[in-house]
């Protein structure tokens, strides 16, 4: 059987590179250049906060659970951080309790953390305040989430953080899971030295949940780079020094206390631009406020925070191809906000366009970041430090985690260079909407990409992460691995995306070019359009009771059976459910192991096993340890029932063979 080639068409330049934080600071210069892995967003954090923290106070809420659960599962296993301390986990009854036990366990000379988002992180904001106003270094991780207002949404959103951002917190932003953990420990690091208060902030599902290949930090640097909390840290409870904290103040003393603060925020900057140069000296992966790329002659640059600025990178390398001057300037700090570096980088440009990932309609000078942007500009023309500002262009775009695509973002470069509209909204049917004139096929060269259509409960999102970890850890790939969650329960259709490449993923949108699409789900042929997208002579895997090849021909329908014909597809098929079903010990696994067989599928159509040079046995260890990371809490005997259904996988597939599918019909 001939494995699917992982080749696609060149869309990229050559001088196309990961961003300088991605980079793995492989090399004799750098110290601590990290330990290779894959896992999410969620993850990093986790690994940095159970290494460096004492404790939390968590009530986590969507998509910041995997995070809680994570930090409580280490507590549950005895888990002590690097100076030994006993890690605790305390979960009060709301939010704003666990917010208020952090307050309590930094007063007590505590290094603790928290993980919450939208409604939760909002409903901490009367003690966000005291914790700034006390001086308590705490560090808090964000999925950051979009706010129930005309409807309940639980994915990406900014708003959630914008209604805290006039809290006296510090707030840094990471596009990917590696800039999630990393800017973890930095954040804390800069706590601690300016006794400022931290948001490490990730994008909701879109980062949390998204498994992609990282470089976990090293034990012994966050060890050295943050140092043991009883030696750091002051307890101002301590009965034998005591420190007067939160009393009340009258007219008298309470202004006076108040603009004696910004003697502290004043050391923020310094403090997170140290945090910075040290732990670049160190890895090797370089942050700054701003992470600028390609803008030093860019004429046009797109401003932003979050994941879909690494698909902007990418769209500007096909524009740059093209011979168009762009840029893409993410913002890693929004609080302290680099007004000074703001103006520097975008100040040569013709023009430049601020994306928000919320909307504030009642504000008509734009969006938050819109508003700061636009006064770092006035305030330096006024004080005679530029005498030009550039054409400003807003706009909202991924509200909700709608999917933001390079054709989105080459539509509001198009904005700009047509002087079109000064406020706009992409990705959906609107008046206010840009039109997308075309959507590049933007992947890495030589990338593999899979999409797969499913139904919650099938066990096909935990099998993505799988082939994922295999593909990251075994064949020593770079992966990107994500669902498209939804609010849903089981047995309502879901998808999954993964793409596998030997440079890091930049693109964060679903796949709509893809070289194997699979049917865990059959009714997908019959409810939708699952071969959209499918390159020329890719393949298709799908679940079928069906014994002989010619009867699952016969059961696909007529208008799905042309598509494969014209862009001469292979299919493969098999019954995963039945496999499951003889398989599984457990009754109530029956139907999540239905999804795992497709890893037995992957492993025959793809060419990462055979270029690898990896015995069997070999291969067959790697996805054993894979599959023991996520299923090894239910015990051996379920592990092993996911392997033999991996290899029943390998062994039953079967091909509906060419000269069947190219037949007269």
């Amino acid at each position: 059987m001939t494995p699917i080639t992982a080749e696609k068409a060149p869309q990229r330049t050559d001088a196309n590179r990961p961003p300088e934080s991605q980079r793995s600071g492989e090399g004799s210069q750098f110290q601590y250049p990290g330990i290779p892995t894959t896992c999410d967003g969620s993850e990093t954090v986790v690994h940095v906060e159970t290494a460096i923290s004492q404790g939390t106070g968590a009530y986590p809420i969507t998509s910041s659970t995997n995070m809680g659960g994570g930090f409580n599962a280490a507590v549950s296993a005895g888990a002590k951080n690097l100076w030994g301390d006993p890690l605790i986990f305390f979960e009060p009854e709301s939010e704003h309790s666990a917010a208020t036990f952090c307050e309590g366990f930094a007063l007590a000379g505590g290094r603790v953390t928290n993980f919450t988002s939208g409604q939760g992180l909002v409903l901490m904001k009367e003690v966000l305040y005291t914790i700034s106003g006390k001086r308590l270094p705490v560090v808090m991780n964000i999925g950051a989430r979009a706010l129930t207002s005309h409807s309940l949404n639980v994915h990406a959103g900014h708003d959630d953080l914008m209604s805290v951002a006039d809290c006296g917190w510090g707030m840094v932003f990471g596009r990917n899971a590696q800039e999630s953990g990393d800017l973890c420990l930095i954040s804390r690091r800069a706590a601690e030295a300016s006794l400022t208060p931290f948001f490490n902030v990730q994008d909701g599902f879109l980062t949390t949940h998204t498994v992609e290949t990282v470089r976990l930090i090293e034990p012994e640097f966050m060890r050295e780079y943050i140092g043991s909390p009883a030696e750091k840290l002051t307890n101002l409870m301590d009965p034998d020094s005591p420190v007067m904290s939160g009393v009340v103040q009258n007219q008298d003393s309470y202004m006076k206390g108040k603009i004696a603060q910004r003697w502290y925020y004043d050391r923020v900057e310094p403090a997170l631009a140290e945090a910075f140069e040290e732990f670049y000296q160190k890895t090797g992966r370089r942050y700054d406020f701003l992470l600028p790329y390609q803008c030093d002659d860019a004429e046009y640059i797109l401003v932003g925070m979050g994941c879909y600025m690494e698909t902007a990178q990418a769209t500007v390398d096909y524009l740059r191809s093209k011979g168009l001057k762009v840029g893409a300037l993410t913002m890693v700090c929004f609080r302290p906000f680099p007004a000074r570096q703001i103006v520097e980088a975008l100040g040569h440009c013709k023009a430049f366009t601020v994306i928000e990932r919320m909307d504030d309609p009642l504000s008509t000078t734009g969006n938050h970041v819109t508003r700061e942007v636009k006064a770092a500009f006035c305030d330096a023309m006024q004080h005679g430090e530029i005498d030009r500002i550039p054409r400003i262009y807003h706009g909202c775009a991924g509200l909700g985690s709608r999917d933001v695509r390079p054709g989105d973002l080459n539509a509001i470069y198009q904005n700009m260079i047509e002087e079109g509209q000064e406020f706009f909204c992409v990705g959906i049917d609107h008046p206010l909407a840009l039109k997308m004139a075309e959507d590049p096929d933007l992947r890495p060269d030589g990338s593999f990409s899979m999409r797969g259509h499913s139904v919650g409960g099938f066990g096909s999102v935990t099998t993505n992460k799988v082939i994922a970890t295999i593909a990251g850890n075994v064949f020593g790939k770079d992966v990107q691995a994500y669902p498209k969650y939804g609010s849903e329960k089981k047995g309502l259709p879901t998808t999954y995306y993964l793409t596998i490449a030997t440079e890091h993923v930049m693109m964060h949108s679903e796949l709509e070019h893809v070289d194997l699409a699979v049917l865990n789900d059959a009714n997908a042929l019959h409810s939708g359009n699952p071969l959209v997208g499918m390159l020329p002579g890719s393949a298709l895997f799908m679940q079928s009771p069906h014994k002989s090849a010619a009867d699952v021909w016969r059961h696909i329908p007529e208008w799905h059976r042309k598509t494969i014909q014209e862009k001469k597809l292979r299919v493969y098929f098999a019954d995963m459910v039945q496999i499951a079903r003889e398989v599984a010990s457990e009754a109530d696994l029956q139907m999540r192991m239905q999804g795992i067989v497709l890893l037995g599928a992957f492993l025959k159509l793809t060419p990462y096993a055979k270029e690898s040079n990896m015995t069997d046995e070999a291969v067959y260890a790697g996805v054993e340890k894979a599959l023991r990371k996520y299923f090894g809490k239910r015990g051996e005997r379920v592990v092993q029932d996911n392997l033999n259904c991996v290899k029943r996988g390998y062994q039953e597939m079967q091909e509906i063979p060419q000269d069947l599918i190219q037949a007269a019909t």
